[in-house]
């Protein structure tokens, strides 16, 4: 029996709770764009700290591979309930990245690396683990993690979203490899333009699609490509019908 009792854990009704989930997609859809990653191929990401696969399934529906690492069983037991299309590793991520040289186009990581900076063991040394995690990173917030992050070679800084609220605040660790990147500018660090909050008339139908072009979650284009993305992955599918993704009326 669960030491909780009949009650679910802590980690689970995180994973649970709505305003957890909305902020760690948004955190997702901003570090992606950050990325930059070609729009014309899939690409494959490493997702550090994946926990449940929130972050994971923002990846999917942009149309990318990715891997995910967490050193919670219990948390990628429920990733793996919630059948997301990422292959998982059980790893402690202060011990290094277990992958070959140049295998990812990309890393992610929402609300992980932070947690290098803690010493759970006598034994546990937060620049040593850190140095190793970001080291090995190389070959495949604030100052002590940007510092160790240098320190392994990379160049980059941090981005700050929205600096001056205390809600949308957040930071993003931006490192580039080789040649320096320019770092991205923070989102609301410049008064938006007026025009932007006006609304805009057009005879074109955006029903089904949002502004990237991607097709709006749960409608019959989103379920129909996710259905897709399953079958080339080889598993095993419902066929399509005409009552796919069909909306169905509210029983009383």
């Amino acid at each position: 029996m669960s030491p909780w009792g009949c009650r679910p854990s802590p980690t689970l009704c995180l994973c649970l709770s709505s305003r957890v989930v909305e902020i760690q997609s948004q955190m997702s859809e901003r570090a992606v764009e950050l990325l930059g990653l070609p729009e014309d191929r899939a690409c494959l990401l490493l997702d550090v700290g994946c926990g449940s696969g929130l972050s994971g399934d923002y990846i999917t529906e942009e149309g990318h591979y990715w891997i995910g690492m967490d050193i919670s069983p219990a948390m990628l037991d429920v990733a793996v309930e919630r059948e997301v299309e990422g292959d998982l590793l059980l790893a402690d991520v202060g011990h290094g990245i277990p992958f070959r040289p140049g295998m990812f186009d990309g890393c992610i990581s929402i609300s992980a690396v932070q947690w290098l900076c803690n010493a759970d063991k006598k034994s546990h040394s937060p620049p040593k683990r850190l140095y190793r995690f970001f080291s090995t990173l190389y070959t495949a917030l604030l100052e002590l993690i940007t510092a160790q992050a240098m320190r392994a070679g990379f160049t980059g800084g941090m981005v700050v979203d929205y600096p001056n609220s205390a809600k949308a605040k957040k930071f993003f660790l931006c490192l580039f490899v080789g040649t320096s990147g320019t770092l991205p500018k923070g989102l609301g660090t410049e008064c938006a333009a007026e025009e932007l909050h006006q609304a805009k008339f057009t005879s074109e139908r955006t029903r089904f699609r949002n502004m990237k072009g991607k097709s709006v979650k749960k409608s019959r284009d989103w379920i129909l490509e996710k259905k897709e993305r399953r079958r080339r992955q080889g598993k095993e599918v419902r066929p399509d019908t005409k009552y796919t993704g069909r909306k169905r009326r509210p029983h009383f």
